[in-house]
């Protein structure tokens, strides 16, 4: 049951997920209270993974757990919750953090380069000293172009929206030095 935070009264379920903000009985603070819908499921002991037993091997990390399978790296008992599969292979936490940390494990993707944002920045901070624009804008349209599909952050975000405003300023850039090019040669 959840409590008031200012005199520890339990709080009724009409206060949970309400947009308006309601007040304490006991005290008369002010409450706003977002509850998960998790929290008002019943939970059985059925769902839980298996203790462990005299004669069954534990988990590594956690000896009171049943253990499913040993780690495809070190050989360690693993529970389910310790289980990180990966590739077709099991691993533990450990293995998981020392081949992220020595780039040993293939496909373990530790960062991604964002490519929109380097074509953006290629377009935007050399204007501030104008001449480096002569060649970061033709390599704008290349970065924009060639790494169109590369792989997008994890983070949901307008990548497509910052290449068009990339390409969309060096060709401005373009567009700008070859009227300086024609007006010097006609002058």
């Amino acid at each position: 049951m959840l409590k008031c935070t200012k005199c520890s009264t339990p709080l009724e379920a009409e206060f949970f997920n309400t947009l308006e903000i309601n007040r304490c009985y006991s005290c008369g603070a002010f409450l706003q209270t977002e509850v998960f819908p998790a929290f008002f499921r019943k939970t059985t002991v059925e769902s839980g993974e298996a203790l462990l037993t005299d004669d069954e091997a534990g988990c590594f990390y956690h000896p009171g757990k049943k253990a499913v399978l040993p780690c495809s790296f070190c050989g360690r008992f693993l529970c389910a919750l310790c289980d990180l599969e990966l590739d077709g292979r099991h691993l533990c936490p450990d293995c998981i953090e020392k081949g992220k940390r020595k780039s040993k494990i293939r496909n373990l993707e530790n960062h991604r380069v964002l490519y929109d944002n380097i074509a953006l920045y290629l377009a935007i901070v050399p204007m501030l000293f104008v001449f480096p624009t002569i060649v970061t804008a033709p390599a704008v349209f290349f970065v924009a172009i060639r790494y169109w599909n590369a792989a997008e952050s994890i983070i949901p975000r307008a990548r497509i929206l910052r290449f068009v405003a990339a390409i969309i300023l060096a060709g401005i850039q373009i567009i700008g030095w070859l009227g300086v090019l024609y007006v010097s040669i006609t002058t």
